[in-house]
């Protein structure tokens, strides 16, 4: 794996007043929320640096995409994730995890969004997605 973080995605409750407090309060530029027009594919982007976004995604959504609970101590308070380059990184990087103690929580699968990605929750229970998001490449 590459010594890269793509994505940040904060699991929230209330999409439109988290969006307003990172826009808004703390003036992170977004387009705003997009995706609403598919179920759960309601997102919120924001662009901290090259290559690196921070997501805010409703915690149920997260919750729906990974097939775990929405718990107070759940993992789906907040996930990791690593774009990768090609699909066929997705299952390298998740046969790598696993073979490295990782606990696979969803199969790699075709996403909503018109990739492919699956997640994984590293020993310490944190929980990182690996996609190809044709649509989001890293740089070269």
């Amino acid at each position: 794996m590459e010594p890269r973080l793509s994505f940040i995605t904060l699991g929230v409750d209330d999409l439109e007043r988290a969006v307003s407090f990172y826009r808004d309060g703390l003036g992170l530029p977004t387009r705003g929320i997009v995706g609403a027009e598919v179920e759960h594919g309601a997102v919120a982007f924001f662009e901290l640096q090259p290559a690196l976004t921070l997501a805010l995604w409703p915690r149920a959504s997260l919750a729906r995409d990974t097939g775990l609970p929405v718990d107070a101590a759940a993992p789906t308070n907040m996930s990791l994730a690593h774009n990768v380059r090609a699909r066929e990184e997705v299952d390298a990087l998740l046969a790598q995890a696993s073979a490295a103690g990782a606990r696979i929580v969803k199969a790699p699968a075709d996403t909503f969004y018109g990739g492919y990605a699956g997640y994984f929750l590293c020993p310490d229970g944190h929980l990182w997605e690996i996609a190809w998001n044709p649509k989001r490449l890293p740089p070269d």
